[in-house]
């Protein structure tokens, strides 16, 4: 009946009002009284006709809606890092018409880079041992750096490649305790590294190959620097090459943090590149209820068109 339909109708629109509010109370929407609304029109002041009515001025244009995507959580897979990356760089690419860097939300927590150094032990000191690792985050700021003590007797501090000597070895902490220090580093973490399976290994961990980004492997960076792709290329050799600068020089050996930073500086040297490449490798992505034929828009009063989280609030 119409008047029952008229109750339901209410009930709706009741719904709505009271997610309105929370909406309001948790910043995400500007309050009514501003004549603010979710399709992102400005206030706008109104010119009274001759008759006494009211019509809106025509001089107002409309803002553009600013499209913000909701951050990663940490337990994201990598096929959705992957994808979600791809579309806020093509997003800000289209916007500015250059890519944003630091506005895309999962970089800075979601990418660090790794570089170890390591001694010999073992006969004849041919056995490779984790004796520092250093990590640093997306903008190259040192997250972990610290000597590590190696599991055997060091036979070879290899000083002029690892600059380790004997003299760092008195406060280095024990490779168990570092190998739980960085591992709780590189978890959720898409890591950077020059050669990085060398690094893992000293580790003696594997991390997922979706999740890591090899400067050494990378076909975008050899092309970048003129070499040919199936070519070894070393990161001394690509920083020159690409980044204009000398790194491990002179005879004290090499430094674990400039060699991260580096890996780093490289990855984002042609990030955006690498990363739409990926994501173009994964395989389609299921329809959006928010896209789908079928979904009927007339309801989105319903209870199902709403979010979760807010559903969880409390309402």
């Amino acid at each position: 009946s119409p008047q029952g339909r008229s109750k339901k109708k209410s009930r709706k629109h009741q719904r709505f009002m009271e997610r309105r509010a929370v909406l309001e109370q948790k910043g995400l929407l500007r309050r009514r009284g501003s004549q603010a609304t979710e399709s992102g029109l400005e206030p706008r002041t109104a010119l009274t006709k001759a008759n006494g009515t009211t019509a809106p001025r025509s001089d107002e244009v409309p803002k553009p809606k600013r499209i913000v995507s909701a951050p990663l959580s940490p337990s994201a897979s990598p096929d959705s890092i992957a994808r979600h990356h791809s579309v806020l760089l093509s997003r800000d690419s289209s916007s500015s018409g250059r890519v944003q860097t630091s506005s895309l939300v999962l970089r800075p927590a979601k990418y660090v880079a790794i570089d170890c150094e390591m001694v010999g032990t073992g006969p004849q000191g041919r056995l490779s041992e984790l004796a520092r690792c250093s990590v640093v985050n997306y903008e190259g700021d040192v997250i972990y750096d610290k000597y590590v003590q190696p599991e055997l007797p060091v036979v070879d501090y290899r000083t002029r490649w690892s600059g380790i000597t004997r003299q760092h070895m008195k406060n280095a902490i024990p490779f168990k305790a570092a190998q739980a220090e960085i591992l709780k580093i590189l978890k959720d973490k898409i890591v950077v590294g020059h050669a990085i399976h060398n690094d893992f290994q000293a580790l003696k961990y594997f991390h997922p190959k979706d999740r890591t980004r090899d400067t050494s492997q990378s076909p975008v960076l050899k092309k970048r620097a003129g070499l040919p792709i199936r070519a070894n290329v070393s990161l001394k050799n690509l920083a020159r090459h690409l980044l204009h600068k000398k790194i491990q020089v002179g005879c004290k050996g090499h430094s674990s943090v400039e060699d991260a930073q580096t890996a780093m500086e490289l990855y984002r040297l042609v990030e955006v590149q690498w990363e739409k490449e990926l994501a173009h490798r994964l395989p389609p992505r299921p329809p959006s209820p928010v896209t789908d034929p079928a979904a009927d828009s007339s309801q989105y009063l319903d209870d199902q068109y709403w979010p979760t989280d807010l559903m969880a609030s409390g309402l």
